[in-house]
């Protein structure tokens, strides 16, 4: 009988998980006015969603060190089935903040969650140095496409239309699709061979030797996702619905290209990786999707906007799988699951308080700020990432 490998079982989950988050980011802002709450009670919403995620992703990188993977991630799926219920039942705002806080709601559409670092500590256990990077480009690739999905099946509501399912009720459909995509996500964890992480008996701690390189790396990190958190794609999708007047289904149409795009940017940057090194390819090609973020949001027309977030999508994704590599690389094995964690957390953390401002400029018309934030505070992260770090290498590039 053919056996399959344990990291397939883990793409198919990222893919389920990353489908589900791709639409929800989009009709989450929809779903949100449309139950009368304002663009800034949208950027709390998405603050609460970043700020809890941070939390729980913490706790599971000292839990990483102690129990089974397989176990945390079935938890962790667990937790996305009752997130999605409870979004579809809840309609009172204090009600939702809570769920949105504990649960696994992520209107980033990317790579900012608890199942994260328990994924990226399994992974790597799986392959050799030389193969890492094209590892985490593959399950990059295969993340970002199953996003792309996900957001051009926002569209469905409004596709249900003709046959008398209002909208509300066609989103809410949506979010009980999200809680069933997190139990096929879990059934699929359950597969994964059971294996304790590999850890030193000698040390109580998550972190040992690479501490002081996991904390400047979670500190520049935490600069980039602040920054980030500014254009979220939830919030993206808000300022092209209220500057342009974008429809649901253009812009599910608009973010499944963005995802397109993004998606094959993976494996150019593990071939861009190979030939001038992994903190070269996250420098170098994210300083030219922070400038066409930044001409973005000055852009008279819609056309000419969604061309240059176009070419935003191409490049701005590219030090994904780069950087969960770099990571990877220059700790110890014991300590993977931990940096993994204490380098999403704060990304996480600083994130999760940018999408409230973003959306208190938002809210006084002020719409052009948090893209030009964005984009210049990217661009002072990749400096100083390019200056702090050119000169420790990983492995193979030694």
């Amino acid at each position: 009988m053919l056996r399959i490998h344990s990291t397939t079982f883990l793409f198919m989950a990222r893919a389920l998980r990353d489908m589900g988050d791709g639409f929800v980011a989009v009709l989450l802002p929809v779903y949100l006015l449309a139950l009368g709450f304002t663009p800034l009670q949208v950027g709390v919403i998405a603050t609460a969603s970043l700020l809890g995620s941070a939390l729980l992703t913490i706790v599971v990188g000292f839990l990483g060190v102690r129990y089974d993977h397989r176990q945390l991630l079935f938890a962790a799926a667990s937790l996305m089935v009752a997130t999605g219920v409870a979004f579809a039942l809840v309609h009172d705002y204090a009600l939702l903040l809570v769920v949105a806080f504990a649960g696994t709601i992520n209107p980033s559409a990317g790579s900012v969650s608890v199942f994260v670092p328990l994924e990226h500590a399994v992974l790597t256990s799986e392959v050799t140095d030389a193969a890492r990077t094209r590892m985490f480009a593959r399950y990059s690739l295969v993340g970002a496409l199953a996003g792309a999905v996900g957001a051009l099946v926002s569209a469905t509501p409004d596709l249900l239309a003709p046959a008398g399912l209002d909208q509300l009720a066609g989103i809410k459909a949506m979010f009980v699709l999200y809680a069933f995509l997190g139990l096929l996500g879990g059934l699929l964890y359950a597969q994964i061979p059971q294996r304790r992480p590999a850890t030193d008996s000698s040390s109580g701690s998550a972190l040992g030797p690479s501490r002081k390189i996991v904390f400047k790396l979670a500190a520049l990190f935490s600069l980039d996702a602040f920054a980030g958190g500014f254009v979220v794609q939830s919030l993206l999708a808000l300022w092209l619905f209220e500057k342009f007047d974008l429809s649901l289904s253009e812009a599910g149409f608009f973010f499944f290209w963005s995802g397109v795009l993004s998606a094959f940017s993976f494996p150019v940057s593990a071939w861009l990786s190979r030939r001038i090194g992994l903190i070269n390819t996250m420098v170098f090609t994210h300083i030219p999707s922070s400038i066409a973020l930044m001409l973005a949001a000055l852009a008279p027309t819609l056309p000419l906007a969604l061309v240059l977030l176009l070419i935003r999508a191409a490049l701005s994704q590219m030090d994904v799988p780069t950087r969960s590599s770099y990571v990877m690389a220059v700790v110890t094995e014991a300590e993977r699951a931990a940096a993994a964690s204490f380098t999403s957390v704060p990304r996480s953390l600083a994130a999760a308080v940018s999408p409230a401002l973003a959306g208190a400029l938002f809210a006084s018309s002020f719409r052009a700020w948090p893209l030009l934030i964005c984009g210049a505070l990217k661009i002072t992260y990749d400096l100083l990432l390019l200056m702090q770090f050119r000169h420790l290498k990983p492995p193979e590039e030694r």
